[in-house]
């Protein structure tokens, strides 16, 4: 694994670019080589109330190079080397200085694990403006609609989604009377808003909706603020929309009501989770621990997904070639066997990857959504997030009439 490091700075980022091919390469070798070009970011991260809550430093970089790993596999027999340059750069560094140095000088595959206000601050650089950039990190719902763009995939579920999938279980077992909970930072405020659409979506009821108040120290008080702060009439369910788990598990069992808690803590719909042993996960699952001596997070699983859907486009085609690589994975001809129980292919109108998507607590699996129950005309997992009917992304190509 070829690795190169950049240490630069910039509040709040963290971007996965991967896969770049080097033109003309196999003219002069009998073996095709595939350099990554992978971009990180390191996010900024608030402090949360406890102490016990951390992320990994590495969050979706090892899961990029587990892709790499995988793809090498398969690619001794087929004489195909894959390659990766990583990028890191630091809080306050300068990303999209970074990127472009990059992807300069040539047809990339990228993909990028970077906040929400950062992929589209990449993919409108004239640099990468020929790359196919694969989406690891931002679970964004406009960059999957209006604010697509035609040189981006995703790889990582949207907010849309995920909600989805949570309101598919509660219309499951008819649990229609919710209570939602709002953090008070730029992400909670967009999981919130996906979770409302997506009751209104599936004929729930949000009866109760409030905003967290940050005026007690719910490390001691949690069991004296967070019933009268839920108190109300009836209600099946209470949804939490806290990104950076600050004060999600502080609700659990504490609420007025004996109710389940779900969204960012309790059951949770998430890409993926150490939980998940089904479907030879637990075989992808050791083989990441060995990796990164750390379970596999859902951005890793992002990232890994991207690399390896690289990989099978470079095995089926036998080129590299960005342009080839993207029209494979648009077609109807790609699928991704991906340890979910189904093979996942990207919605051509807006370039998402279709997935099923866990819901889980932190032994075990609950549900795995699209749930049973919920049909559509083309494939059950157009259920979950923005459906073609509904998308505003034009940059694709693709119109509905």
């Amino acid at each position: 694994m070829t690795q190169n490091v950049w240490r630069t700075g910039f509040a709040g980022l963290a971007g996965l670019v991967l896969l770049a091919a080097l033109p003309g390469q196999a003219a002069f070798s009998s073996e095709l080589s595939v350099e990554i070009v992978y971009i990180e970011q390191q996010p900024l991260r608030p402090p949360v109330l406890s102490n016990l809550v951390g992320w990994p430093e590495d969050d979706g970089r090892q899961g990029a190079r587990l892709g790499i790993a995988d793809n090498n596999t398969t690619g001794k027999f087929l004489k195909q080397n894959y390659h990766v340059q990583e990028i890191i750069v630091e809080t306050d560094g300068d990303v999209a200085e970074a990127a472009r140095a990059a992807l300069d000088g040539g047809a990339r595959l990228v993909v990028l694990n970077v906040p929400d206000g950062a992929v589209n601050l990449i993919a409108d650089m004239p640099e990468p403006a020929d790359d196919l950039i694969f989406n690891a990190g931002s679970a964004e719902n406009a960059l999957r609609d209006a604010e697509c763009r035609a040189n981006v995939l995703h790889t990582l579920p949207s907010r849309a989604m995920l909600a989805d999938a949570l309101m598919q279980f509660f219309t499951k077992r008819r649990w229609t009377s919710l209570f939602l909970i709002e953090g008070n930072r730029p992400g909670d405020a967009k999981f919130a808003e996906a979770l409302r659409a997506s009751a209104n979506k599936f004929r729930l009821s949000i009866d109760h909706d409030k905003t967290w108040t940050e005026d007690a120290d719910m490390r001691r008080n949690a069991a004296q603020e967070v019933p009268v702060f839920t108190q109300g009439d009836d209600y099946d369910v209470v949804l939490v929309a806290d990104e950076d788990h600050d004060f999600g598990h502080y609700v659990l069992y504490n609420t007025w009501l004996p109710r389940p808690v779900a969204g960012s803590t309790g059951i949770e719909a998430v890409a993926w989770s150490s939980v998940v042993e089904q479907w030879g996960a637990a075989q992808l699952q050791s083989r990441f621990v060995e990796q990164a001596e750390r379970s596999m997070t859902s951005r890793d699983y992002a990232a890994w997904a991207a690399v390896r859907s690289v990989g099978e486009a470079v095995t089926r085609t036998k080129s590299a070639a960005v342009e080839d690589v993207r029209d494979y994975v648009l077609s109807d001809a790609f699928s991704l066997a991906a340890f979910k129980g189904a093979k996942m292919n990207f919605r051509a109108w807006n370039g998402q990857l279709r997935q099923p998507i866990p819901l889980v607590h932190p032994r075990a699996v609950v549900s795995l959504a699209p749930v049973e129950g919920f049909l559509h005309q083309v494939t059950e997992l157009d259920t979950l997030g923005i459906d073609e009917p509904e998308s505003q992304c034009k940059a694709m190509g693709r119109t509905t009439e």
